[in-house]
This record gives structure tokens, sequence and C-alpha cells, in this order.
């Protein structure tokens, strides 16, 4: 019930990088994924309830499973939305993950800038381990 042309939309692109070294009969797999996710909002000014709601959960999720990484918890929440299911090889494991965000510098976005620094800087605190190389060797992956 969602508007599939809202800017307020999650968008997620997954491209597929293969690379083969010749002279090493080596082949690495990777993948980047470009998410852009949309903001909170307060459901107080929202037309959309519905959309509003879904967004302001998927986003909460996200926050639940940086926290998890953060804490290094056991287990880490990643199947409590579809957004945080898609983005659990990107998150944890052997990934790097590079955030931007989007501030305004205007008086009435004040608080939803804040909140976007903060959550920035929760994500800035995950320590992940270090990223190895994807390598297929016959036609199998190896890490």
């Amino acid at each position: 019930a969602g508007n599939e042309r809202s800017s307020r939309s999650h968008a997620v692109t997954k491209i597929t990088l293969i690379g083969t070294h010749r002279d090493k009969g080596e082949t690495c797999i990777g993948s980047v994924n470009l998410v852009d996710l949309a903001g909170s909002e307060s459901p107080k000014t929202s037309v959309r309830m519905d959309e509003t709601k879904n967004i302001n959960r998927s986003l909460s999720e996200l926050s639940n499973v940086i926290l998890a990484l953060v804490q290094r918890n056991e287990h880490i929440p990643y199947r409590n939305s579809k957004l945080t299911h898609l983005l659990m090889p990107s998150l944890g494991g052997n990934s790097k993950t590079l955030m931007f965000v989007n501030v305004a510098p205007f008086q009435d976005c004040f608080m939803e800038t804040v909140k976007s620094l903060r959550f920035a800087s929760q994500v800035n605190s995950c320590k992940l381990q270090k990223v190895k190389k994807n390598k297929v060797l016959n036609g199998s992956s190896v890490m």
C-alpha cells in the first residue's frame, strides 16, 4: 500500500563485481550495495500513515542490528525486517560499510539532522573483522 514512486521509500541497488587475474588464475567476487534510506517521519505530519510506520519500523530494526553489532551480541537480529535481512552481508562479516548522511542547514530540520548524525555516529562505532578476498577456485567460493 506504499507509494511506489515515493522519494521517501528505501532504494537498494546491488552490483556484483567479478575480477580475474589471468597470470595468477585467480577470480575474486564482490558486491556493492548502494542503499538510499528513507528518512524517518513523525506520524503527526505524515499523509501516508502506513508508509511512515513501515519506514520508521525498518529504520528502527536497522538501528537494532547496528546496536547488536556494536555490543558484539551473540545474536544479531538481521531477520527482523526485510531491509536488514537484505543488507546482512553488508553489515557484518566480510564487508566494509561506508555511510553518507544528508543533513540540512535549516532550523526546521534541526531535530532530524541531530537524529541522522546520532545514527551515523552509532554506525561509525561498529568494529568489523578484517575483510578478506572472496576467491573462486574451480567454480566454488573460498575466503
